[in-house]
């Protein structure tokens, strides 16, 4: 729970070796405004009256309203820019932008804020529309579109296009994803039921734009950012889909892991697609613990091996294989109870690793064998990323030639994001997601027609 009191008013700030998270409720008195992103300017305004009271959401929109006209016919230098940079280069910017003292407001600004809303133009969308608002959402479309409209360091942005394109955008230094899905599910939930409109509302002044001046310095740094953000948007391959077949009702009915069943179609999904098992896994939150963050929860097991070799094998039976499924689903869900409970191996041993280096001792040679390396070589990154409403969460790899897969596992169908690069010639998001699709289906098959229970009886989940 404590990484609710972190999201709000906080931001990560980067500096010449390393960089800092400074959460403003704590630091300084509690924040009362957001920051709106619109055309690549940034406002301030103000979310409470002096006495406390919030605005009405009346207010609000029309506080939105007056940015949104002040702003539309003007389309400013993109310094957000800056902040989707390799975290050094963009160091090195913002020291330059703090010297004047205009630009160290602003940004001061916009550090403190509540959240972040942008206000995107409208993106093209591709043949996959689904895709296409991912991408919008998780990098804003490059240096042509909306990136520059965005502040990267802030903890929490609402992204909302012109198009209809909406969704959040989020910094993972403070969080992980499950609160800030919940956050979303609460907002939400909270819009379904809008307050009665009030009459005679007290005028607002405009929101306080918050300038930024530009230097040739500052103008040079953003052309090079332009060139390192749109080979990174350009290399970043997502295919986002919904399977409605079924969902997780369906492996419930028989008494299996809905997460396991999904995590054993991705083992067999990359086994029929590469002809081998690789380094995987999934994220396991450790909430229980103070200060608790995550570890990984290790999905290729013995049993997880049997399998998937022997899925597709016509020498075994249909009993066997079904066999063989449940017995892996069941070594996966006991695996994912021992890494919530603290037991898993990774953070304990890349804590050992980064102890040794900052305390100047020789580390151990565990962590310089190649066995070690191949291990931790994580071509297989998944999150199960569950909520109430019909979204999915997206990251990319977390190694050149791997793959990310966010699920969102619903009661009667699923939501599924894969991201690849497109720069390694062994991976292919949208190939992996066809053999995923094919996976989870030859998996239904399996347990509707070999598991003992009648048609009748299935039909029921």
């Amino acid at each position: 729970m404590d990484q609710y009191t972190r999201i709000f008013s906080s931001c990560r700030i980067p500096g010449s070796r390393r960089d800092s998270v400074i959460n403003y409720r704590l630091s300084i008195s509690e924040p009362r405004h957001i920051t709106v992103a619109h055309n690549n300017q940034f406002f301030k305004l103000d979310v409470y009256h002096y006495n406390g009271c919030p605005l009405t959401q009346g207010q609000i929109y029309t506080q939105l309203e007056k940015i949104w006209n002040s702003s539309i016919k003007t389309m400013k230098e993109p310094v957000g820019i800056l902040t989707a940079d390799h975290r050094n280069r963009w160091g090195v910017g913002r020291r330059i932008l703090m010297k004047d003292w205009l630009n160290r407001e602003s940004i001061e600004e916009i550090q403190q804020s509540i959240f972040s809303i942008c206000l995107d133009a409208p993106m093209p969308h591709g043949h996959d529309e689904y895709s296409s608002m991912a991408a919008q959402i998780l990098h804003g479309g490059g240096s042509h579109s909306n990136t520059g409209n965005r502040w990267f360091d802030k903890t929490l942005q609402f992204i909302v296009g012109e198009d209809g394109t909406c969704g959040l955008l989020y910094e993972r230094a403070l969080a992980e994803g499950m609160p800030i899905m919940r956050i979303s599910d609460h907002a939400m939930k909270f819009c379904k039921y809008p307050e009665p409109a009030v009459s005679n509302e007290i005028p607002l002044p405009m929101p306080k734009k918050l300038r930024l001046n530009i230097s040739s310095e500052v103008q040079h740094l953003i052309e090079t950012s332009k060139i390192y953000l749109d080979i990174q948007v350009n290399d970043l391959d997502i295919c986002c889909f919904e399977f409605s077949r079924f969902g997780k009702n369906f492996p419930k009915w028989y008494q299996l892991s809905p997460d396991g069943f999904i995590q054993m179609a991705l083992q067999l999904a990359f086994y029929r697609l590469h002809g081998h098992i690789c380094a995987s896994s999934e994220t396991a939150t450790t909430w229980m613990f103070h200060l608790g963050r995550t570890d990984e929860i290790r999905v290729p097991l013995e049993h997880t091996a049997r399998f998937v070799r022997t899925f597709d094998d016509m020498n075994t039976t249909d009993a066997e294989k079904l066999d063989l499924m449940k017995k892996a689903i069941a070594a996966h869900k006991e695996n994912t109870s021992q890494a919530v409970i603290g037991q898993g191996i990774d953070r304990h041993l890349f804590g050992l690793k980064m102890q040794a280096i900052e305390s100047g001792f020789r580390v151990p040679e565990i962590f310089m064998d190649t066995t070690y390396a191949v291990s931790t070589h994580f071509r297989l990154v998944t999150n199960q990323i569950p909520s109430q409403m019909n979204s999915v969460m997206c990251y990319g790899p977390v190694v050149p030639d791997g793959y990310n897969v966010c699920y969102n596992p619903l009661p009667y169908h699923a939501n599924f994001t894969v991201t690849a690069l497109n720069s390694s010639p062994q991976t292919n998001a949208e190939h992996l997601s066809s053999a995923l699709i094919s996976a989870l289906n030859a998996m239904h098959d399996l347990l509707d027609q070999h598991s003992g229970v009648s048609p009748w009886e299935t039909a029921q989940w």
